[in-house]
C-alpha cells in the first residue's frame, strides 16, 4: 500500500480547500428570494437615470414618466384594450389549436410504432423549416384575415408541444410496462394511469416553450398584415415616429409572455405536486 509523503498531503489538502469555496460558489444553493425581478429593477433603474439626465434621446427611446402618461390616455380611450382582446384572442386560440394538435400527434407517435413511422418524420421536417419562412405560403392559401394568423401561431405552438410529449411518452422505463404485465393491467389502464403520468413533465415543458412561440408568433403576424390588435398599434406608431407607443405596445407585449409562464408554472407546480410527495 502506497502512502503519500507530507509534502504530497498537503498539496492534496490545499486543491481541496481552493476548491470547496468553487464548489459552493457553483452549486444550485438558495435561490434569491424575487431574484427574477432584480434585474428587471436594475433594467427600469438604469432607464429611468437615462432619460433624467439626458443620456438617452426622447427621440430614441421616451422617458417611463412619459410612456406611462401615454399608457393611461389608450386607456381612456379605450384604444389600448380593444388592442389587447384583439391580440389576446389571437393567441389564445392559435395556442390553444397548437396545442390540441401537437398533443394529438404525440400520442399517436409515442404510444404506437406505425404512428411514430408516419408522424415523426414530417413532424422533424417542419421542426427544421422556421415558421415564419411559412408566411408568404400561408399568404396564398389563406389571405390576411384571421384564419391566416390563427394558423400561424398554431404551426409555432405544436412543434414544441410534440417534441417534449413525445419524449416524455418515450423515455417511461420498460419495468413499469413488465409492472403491469405482471399484474394483468390492460392496456387502457396502463395508459390512463401510468403513461399518461409520466408524459406530464414533458408536455408542461413544451407548453412552456409553446407559450412563448405563440406570442412571438403574435408579434409577427400582426405587424406584418394587421389591421387591429397591439401589433398593428405599434405599426402605426412607427410610421409617426411615436416612440412612446411603441414602447407601451412592447411592454404589454412583455406583460403577457410574464403572466402566461406565471400560469403555466403554477400549473405545473399543482399537476406534478405528486412528484415532490415521492421525492420527500
Amino acid at each position: 500500500m502506497t502512502t503519500l509523503t507530507a509534502p504530497y498531503r498537503r498539496a492534496i489538502s490545499s486543491e481541496t480547500e481552493d476548491v470547496r469555496p468553487l464548489r459552493r460558489r457553483l452549486g444550485p444553493g438558495k435561490p434569491i428570494r424575487f431574484g427574477s425581478l432584480i434585474g428587471i429593477a436594475v433594467l427600469l433603474l438604469a432607464w429611468i437615470v437615462g432619460s433624467a439626465t439626458g443620456l438617452l434621446d426622447e427621440r430614441n427611446l421616451s422617458a417611463p414618466w412619459t410612456v406611462i402618461a401615454t399608457g393611461e390616455t389608450l386607456i381612456e380611450n379605450g384604444r389600448l384594450q380593444e388592442s389587447l382582446v384583439t391580440s389576446g384572442i389571437r393567441a389564445a386560440l392559435g395556442l390553444g389549436l397548437g396545442v390540441v394538435v401537437g398533443l394529438v400527434l404525440a400520442l399517436v407517435s409515442g404510444l404506437s410504432r406505425i404512428g411514430e413511422t408516419l408522424i415523426d418524420g414530417p413532424v422533424q421536417v417542419k421542426r427544421s423549416i422556421p415558421t415564419l419562412a411559412l408566411i408568404p405560403l400561408l399568404l396564398l392559401w389563406f389571405g390576411i384575415g384571421e384564419p391566416f394568423k390563427i394558423l400561424t401561431i398554431a404551426l409555432a405552438v405544436f412543434v414544441p408541444i410534440y417534441i417534449h410529449t413525445h419524449n416524455g411518452l418515450r423515455t417511461i422505463e420498460g419495468r413499469y410496462a413488465e409492472l403491469a404485465e405482471t399484474l394483468g393491467v390492460t392496456r387502457g389502464e396502463f395508459i390512463r394511469h401510468v403513461v399518461l403520468p409520466g408524459a406530464m413533465p414533458g408536455f408542461l415543458l413544451g407548453l412552456r416553450f409553446a407559450v412563448t412561440s405563440s406570442l412571438l408568433a403574435l408579434v409577427v403576424v400582426e405587424v406584418i398584415n394587421a389591421t387591429s390588435g397591439i401589433g398593428h398599434m405599434i405599426t402605426l406608431a412607427s410610421n409617426y415616429g411615436q416612440t412612446d407607443v411603441i414602447v407601451v405596445g412592447l411592454v404589454v407585449y412583455a406583460l403577457l409572455g410574464v403572466t402566461a409562464d406565471a400560469v403555466v408554472r403554477l400549473i405545473e407546480r399543482k399537476a406534478l405536486s405528486w412528484r415532490r410527495t415521492l421525492a420527500s
